[in-house]
């Protein structure tokens, strides 16, 4: 039986309810679909990192960790990005390490905007974006990316920032498009902020990701926007372990101090072996060096595979993610035919429409390419069978 409470509940997200993730992962489990929807990769992460873990827990090192993380990790972080990126983080004041990136944005956006607050986004957005800052009394504003480019439009930004502006949520490389920022667009975001209390919370979680020889232009490669930037991201994507929830995210003392405020009240801590095993991981610069690549080949098999397709795809830049326009061959929503291609094809993938607010349909899904390359194969070969509508 169900257990009924009689006490009166007010929802402060009321017209939130189960994200489409999940939706589709239970639709997807009953007919055993193949999974080219979640972002996760489904084969395993080096075997040294496993041996890490299992060796800090072994040594005893099961208990609480500092509270903003092991400072061996916190310096390995702060060297990577000085090494990459140009800009020096202090690892004991401005490097923190997260109990997952998705924490790491909650305690930024919770310990910096305000009731009152406007937080611009980007949309398609990830979902968490809009209801975490709804949680803290502020009014997310949604700019909808230029289709299909998904370029940002800077005039309607610079028109939407006003007094109430706090924040500006940046994500690159994107998910869900699989583009990724340039330095004109750095230039054109830090010209709009410059002299004014905006703040950037920036997540680039698919930092690594970024295919075809470019650079990632993160905020951490514009010393202005550092300067106002909090910078999320994510051991997860990187080391092919989201479920071990560790992220990191950096700022600037100031903007820390907030946020540690936060975070302390949220998790206090990221788990302690998985940091040690980090740690280790991080001492050979490969260990991200080497991603882009590694991606990059899974997704052009994706792509080489679905040449045959009746899908028309767009370009990936970055990230685990390619868009797949269908509008040459079926007028169906893009949540039914992503339905349809679950019962009719076993193939999960994702509608676009559920990263936008207004549910907007350009008829395009979401690919995931963080795959094996047996799952990618037998996704794309049921791609290729698909039929009109």
């Amino acid at each position: 039986m169900t257990l009924r409470t009689p006490v009166q509940t007010r929802s402060k997200l009321p017209d939130v309810g189960t994200t489409i993730f999940t939706v589709i992962g239970e639709l997807s489990a009953r007919h055993n679909a193949i999974n080219l929807s979640q972002g996760a990769p489904n084969f395993a992460c080096d075997p040294g990192l496993v041996a890490g873990v299992t060796r800090a827990m072994a040594a005893g090192h099961n208990q609480y960790a500092p509270m903003t993380g092991l400072q061996a990790l916190k310096t390995r972080i702060a060297d990577k990005i000085a090494t990459l990126y140009g800009t020096r983080y202090d690892a004991d004041r401005e490097v923190l390490v997260t109990a997952s990136a998705s924490e790491g944005l909650y305690a930024a956006i919770s310990g910096l905007v305000h009731p009152g607050d406007e937080v611009i986004y980007f949309e398609p957005s990830f979902d968490s974006y809009a209801p975490v800052v709804r949680l803290q009394g502020a009014k997310p504003v949604a700019i909808k990316l230029n289709a299909p480019e998904f370029t940002v439009n800077w005039d309607e930004v610079r028109a939407a920032v006003n007094p109430r502006t706090r924040m500006i949520i940046i994500n690159t490389p994107h998910n869900p498009s699989g583009q990724v920022l340039s330095a004109h667009d750095l230039a054109e975001l830090a010209a709009i902020t410059r002299q004014t209390d905006i703040l950037i919370l920036s997540d680039e979680v698919y930092e690594h990701v970024v295919f075809d020889g470019a650079a990632h232009h993160g905020m951490a490669t514009h010393p202005q926007l550092a300067e106002r930037s909090v910078i999320v991201s994510s051991f997860g994507k990187t080391y092919h372990v989201t479920g071990w929830r560790v992220g990191y995210c950096v700022a600037p003392a100031e903007l820390m101090e907030e946020i540690c405020k936060v975070h302390q009240f949220l998790m206090f801590s990221a788990d302690t072996p998985m940091q040690y095993a980090f740690a280790e991981q991080m001492a050979d610069p490969q260990s991200w060096l080497s991603l882009a690549a590694f991606y990059q080949r899974k997704r052009d098999l994706l792509q080489s595979l679905l040449v045959d397709s009746p899908f028309r795809l767009l370009p990936s830049a970055g990230s685990f993610f390619l868009l797949a326009d269908y509008s040459d061959f079926s007028e169906e929503s893009d949540s039914a035919l992503v339905q349809r291609l679950i019962v009719e094809y076993g193939v999960a993938t994702i509608p676009l429409s559920a990263f936008y607010t207004d549910g907007t349909d350009n008829k395009l899904i979401r690919l995931s390419f963080a795959k094996d390359e047996a799952t990618l194969r037998a996704g794309a070969h049921a791609l290729c069978q698909v039929k009109p509508r």
